[in-house]
């Protein structure tokens, strides 16, 4: 079994041995770290620290070096990714410092993207998001969508204020079998519920799972709405879209 000091990563040895406090997740992080190329761990340090430019640079080096695309996106963008996930559920950093997180992991993914989309290289699933009808918040789920993106899922962002008849041509247009939506207000609440009972007479709610969230949003009104599943926050998303497509227990 693999030790913290295996790590060669001297940045990354410290942030987990600082943040990572579940025995059972620090065991898993330090074998994947402990297993990936020096050189991968520099763009998996990138991303924990919200270096960008370096994402970006320390990606185009590794491919042109010849390291394959879909080793860089796991042991490197989505390893990096991992931590980050981990330091925002326990409240470590906020929302600011996972969006410039989640923006050095696209700035990798700018060069990863085309190159598994022509080798045929299959996402865990496809999801749709939105904001619902009414609401003009997006912060939550676009940091859901990045999290998600950044777990392997294509997701198709259908942005805010989204009709019911949106998100019912989305999923027929992609074939998606998750859908996620989001309500910041209260008076939005209601239309999570009104969406749902669309799928219904649409004859769709058997093909698709649903997942609902967002500040005022309990575990008890999605209980209420009908959606299959709820997510507190923009971690415990990706766990509920990855159970929700049949990938965890």
């Amino acid at each position: 079994m693999a030790d913290l000091a295996d790590i060669p990563n001297e940045f990354i040895r410290g942030e987990l041995d600082e943040f990572v406090e579940r025995e059972n997740e620090r065991r898993e992080l330090i074998g994947l770290y402990a297993a990936s190329a020096p050189h991968l761990l520099e763009i998996a340090a990138a991303i924990i620290d919200g270096r960008n430019h370096d994402a970006d640079r320390l990606t185009l080096e590794a491919l042109e070096g010849g390291t394959g695309a879909l080793e860089i996106m796991d042991d490197g963008l989505i390893a990096g990714m991992a931590l980050v996930g981990i330091k925002f559920r326990e409240n470590f950093i906020f929302v600011p410092e996972v969006l410039a997180c989640a923006r050095a992991m696209k700035a990798g993914m700018v060069h990863i993207e085309p190159i598994l989309a022509a080798s045929g290289v299959e996402p865990l699933a496809r999801v749709i998001m939105g904001t619902v009808k009414g609401d003009l918040h997006d912060i939550g789920k676009n940091l859901c969508i990045m999290l998600m993106r950044g777990a392997g899922f294509e997701v198709i962002d259908l942005g805010v204020d989204t009709s019911a008849d949106e998100f019912i041509a989305a999923v027929e247009e992609h074939e998606a079998s998750v859908v996620g939506m989001s309500a910041l207000l209260t008076t939005t609440m209601p239309n999570m519920g009104h969406t749902i009972e669309a799928f219904i007479d649409a004859d769709l709610r058997d093909d698709v799972k649903i997942m609902v969230g967002g500040a005022p949003v309990t575990p008890a009104f999605a209980d209420e709405m009908g959606a299959d599943a709820y997510g507190d926050n923009a971690v415990e998303c990706v766990e509920v879209a990855k159970r929700l497509a049949g990938l965890a227990g």
